[in-house]
């Protein structure tokens, strides 16, 4: 159990397209808040549509922490954002705000609301290199049984590439795999998502709006410019479809619209598996037209060290 005597910080966790980005800024404004955000493709300048970041209107309205701090191409690992979050949340409460993490990388919001014990030292690019050039089949048969056991609590891990490649790191590199963790702060996490059929449809109408709006635009210039294919490629996703449509794969924006729509629809059903697995985390009812009214209740008991 988390202290709670420990500094109090807001987690808000979701699924892709559930609108967690615009939750979070409305609960910030309300509370006196800044958001830090918890998007593994954020922190790279540039490609605002791919990654779904909030506009430059709400970041005015909200200050947002750790979008656009690296150039595509440059490392940023689970380690960096840990830290970085650390230093940032201390200098938030000292000002007398309080902090929000908000995103759905799932590792980066744990490493903060855990306290991981990380291993600080920057990947061995050479051997990290090599691992991303091998298939997934590959690097599943380079893991000991003891390492697949620890993908079973998480089937979607088996098709996580990241994730099995930073295994094997620690194999490597002789770390243990078992996380151990010193929280730093009382955490309150909420959650938000839709029914199934409801959130489809939304990231449905969010992809067309973004290829409305310039997302294939974005890979496009950058491409042009002398980019690394390679980079969007290992980013994944809208980056990686694009490239595709834009290299022949597709033979239409119809189907790279299809094609794209369903890896992310699979990609929000993995986010989901993840967080629902933190019992801890209070889902809000997004059936009910006042769920920021929910999620205000929860924070002012929170901050007031109420039971919730």
């Amino acid at each position: 159990m988390t202290n709670i005597s420990l500094p109090r910080i807001i987690s808000i966790v979701g699924t892709n397209a559930s609108g967690k980005s615009s939750a979070g800024i409305e609960l910030a404004s309300r509370f006196n808040g800044e958001i830090i955000s918890a998007d593994s493709r954020q922190v790279y300048k540039n490609f605002s549509l791919c990654s779904g970041k909030v506009t430059a209107e709400e970041r005015e309205q909200v200050f947002h922490h750790l979008i656009d701090i690296c150039s595509i191409g440059e490392n940023f690992t689970v380690a960096d954002f840990q830290s970085k979050s650390y230093s940032i949340i201390s200098d938030i409460i000292n000002r007398g705000k309080l902090p929000f993490i908000v995103g759905g990388t799932g590792l980066y919001v744990n490493s903060v609301v855990n306290g991981y014990v990380l291993n600080n030292e920057h990947p061995n690019e050479n051997f990290r290199a090599n691992l991303e050039s091998k298939t997934l089949e590959e690097l599943l048969n380079m893991l000991p049984e003891n390492a697949k056991a620890r993908l079973k609590d998480n089937p979607s891990d088996y098709a996580n590439k990241r994730r099995i490649i930073r295994l094997i790191e620690k194999i490597e590199n002789g770390e243990s795999l078992e996380n151990r963790c010193e929280p730093r702060y009382c955490v309150l996490q909420i959650g938000i998502t839709w029914p199934k059929d409801i959130l489809y449809n939304k990231i449905d109408e969010r992809l067309s709006l973004r290829i409305r709006q310039g997302m294939i635009e974005e890979v496009r210039n950058y491409l042009n410019n002398g980019g690394n294919p390679g980079n969007l490629y290992n980013l994944g996703l809208e980056y990686r479809y694009i490239l595709w449509y834009i290299t022949g794969k597709y033979s239409s924006l119809d189907e790279l619209r299809c094609e794209l729509s369903n890896a992310i629809k699979k990609f929000a059903k993995r986010q989901l598996t993840w967080f629902k697995r933190d019992k801890r985390i209070h889902w809000l009812n997004m059936m009910d037209d006042d769920y920021i009214g929910q999620a205000s209740i929860l924070i002012e008991r929170f901050i007031q060290c109420k039971t919730i």
